[in-house]
This record gives C-alpha cells, sequence and structure tokens, in this order.
C-alpha cells in the first residue's frame, strides 16, 4: 500500500486550511486527493489584518475538534512532526519569516498565494529553498481550475496569441493592490502565456483595474479585476483560429482539488507543477502592476 504522508499545517487564518484538511483528511469526499492526511497545524494570524485575526480561532478550533488535528505551538514543531508542509497563513507579508523558521528541516513545502508581498522576500525565500535542496510549490488554486486547464489543453485552434483574464479584486491594506485577489487572475494569465513579460500598464477606478502586460514575443495579456458587476472568475483564450471562453465556474470540481493533486504529486517526490523562476516572475508582475497603479505609467519588470 501506498505510504500515506503526514502533511503539517502553517497558517490557519484562512478558509484555505479547512477546505485542504477536508480533501485531504475525509475519504468520503466526491473530490478526495489521496496520499496524505494533515496530522498537524499551527495557527499562526496577524494581529493588524481583521480577516486573519477575526478568523484564526475559529478554523483552529474546527480542524481540532472535527479532525483531531494536533495544534502546535510553533511552525518548527510542526515541521519536525510531519512529511510536507502546506504553508497557509492568509498574510504574505510572514511567509519568509515562517519559511525560515521550517527550512532547517528540508521537508517539501507549499506556499499558498500570496508566495510573499515583495520580491525581495520571494527571493529570499527562493534562496533558502535552493541551498537547502527544499522541494518548493506555490499557486493560487485558479491556475489548475478544471476550465482552464482543458481550454489550455485544446489546441485545436491554433497558437495562443493572448489571453484575458478576470475575477473578483477586493483590496486588502496588508496584501498591497493586486497581492490580495488580483493574484488568482495573474497566475491564470501566467498558466496562457507562461514567463516572459516584460512590461505591465494598470488603469484604476473605484470600481475595476485593468492591467495590461507585454511579452517579449509581442503576445499581450490583460487582468480585470472587479469590485462591481460580476464576481465570477473566466477568461477569453485567443488563438490563431478563434477565442476560447472560459467559465471556471462550468466545472463541478473544487479548484482547490485540482490544485491539490498538483501539491501532492510533488510532496510525493515528482517536480512542481509551477517553478520558482515563474513564480518570482509573478510577484515581480504584480510589484510592477501595482506600481503602475500608482503612477498610471508603464513599468518594465
Amino acid at each position: 500500500m501506498d505510504k500515506v504522508l503526514r502533511i503539517g499545517m502553517i497558517g490557519l487564518d484562512t478558509s484555505h486550511a479547512v477546505e485542504f484538511t477536508k480533501l485531504l483528511n475525509d475519504p468520503a469526499n466526491p473530490y478526495h486527493v489521496p496520499g496524505g492526511k494533515v496530522v498537524i497545524a499551527y495557527p499562526g494570524g496577524s494581529d493588524d489584518f481583521e480577516l486573519s485575526r477575526s478568523r484564526v480561532e475559529g478554523f483552529t478550533n474546527k480542524l481540532r475538534d472535527d479532525f483531531g488535528i494536533e495544534i502546535a505551538h510553533s511552525p518548527a514543531a510542526v515541521a519536525a512532526a510531519c512529511d510536507a508542509i502546506l504553508l497557509e497563513s492568509a498574510d504574505g507579508r510572514v511567509h519568509a519569516e515562517q519559511f525560515r523558521q521550517i527550512a532547517p528541516f528540508g521537508k517539501p513545502v507549499f506556499i499558498d498565494k500570496p508566495f510573499a508581498v515583495s520580491s525581495r522576500d520571494a527571493a529570499d525565500i527562493a534562496a533558502l529553498a535552493k541551498s537547502e535542496g527544499i522541494a518548493l510549490m506555490s499557486s493560487s488554486s485558479l491556475r489548475f481550475a478544471e476550465e482552464v486547464t482543458r481550454a489550455l489543453a485544446d489546441t485545436s485552434r491554433g497558437a495562443l496569441l493572448g489571453a484575458d483574464c478576470y475575477g473578483p479584486m477586493a483590496l486588502e491594506p496588508t496584501q498591497p493592490g493586486l497581492f490580495w485577489y488580483g493574484i488568482h487572475m495573474v497566475e491564470m494569465l501566467y498558466a496562457a502565456l507562461g514567463p516572459g513579460c516584460m512590461q505591465v500598464t494598470a488603469f484604476t477606478r473605484d470600481a475595476h483595474d485593468v492591467v495590461v502586460g507585454v511579452w517579449a514575443d509581442g503576445r499581450i495579456g490583460t487582468v480585470r479585476g472587479n469590485r462591481a458587476g460580476s464576481f465570477g472568475f473566466g477568461a477569453q483564450i485567443h488563438r490563431e483560429k478563434g477565442t476560447t471562453a472560459v467559465d471556471v465556474a462550468a466545472s463541478a470540481k473544487p479548484f482547490y482539488a485540482s490544485l491539490l493533486e498538483r501539491v501532492m504529486e510533488m510532496f510525493a517526490g515528482g517536480s512542481a507543477a509551477v517553478g520558482l523562476e515563474e513564480t518570482l516572475e509573478v510577484i515581480r508582475f504584480i510589484e510592477a502592476a501595482n506600481e503602475s497603479r500608482e503612477t498610471g505609467l508603464p513599468v518594465r519588470l
């Protein structure tokens, strides 16, 4: 019988902590992801971040009481007691420090979005992972949503020329600009176009943001973040012979499950589904977009 990995979780201030535990720990779940079980977790939480502070106690109680998860007093205690780690803290500002605490244990790590909220922190995490030989991956779950994956795999309309990705974009002061919800659409865009963006220009109004990225090979991709109107996720994938409309909600399979399947592949010894260089570019893309939101000027990556 295949080994069931002991999964540790750091950061219980996000609904992702509960959703991932349901998918991993409940074999009766119709979208159960096999191969691992959450066994220990550290709550974390950020006092100056309302969506973190107000939820950490409830999610911690749910994991302890409903799933029997052991609650640890430090990230290091989690790392010492597991085979692989889901770093779920909602606050991207704390990811670099939490990663530094667990890196000496050498366990594979998934860092939930946002990987970091600055290129400096992102580079520090990547450098430490490389020096310690740690398997590391970060991604928004929207990158692996079934409808996105299906549309990108269908090459019947020829080469991909560009993509326009849209979704809700609430603003959170502690996670500047696109780092909070905008990152979902950026990840979808990178799933379509891959790395190689050289310049972004952002346009922002109270109800909407639009970010235009120009790739080195001439392709153009856009991110539209909505604070009015539709709050659904989707995309238009432009190819040589036509355009495919993607409605993420059209698939019954949760995108959390699609992401976890890829994470578990890495935890089991496979390669990360998203390379660190691409993740670093995603963070830089968002930084540049945020700068352009402030200045109204194009910003080179």
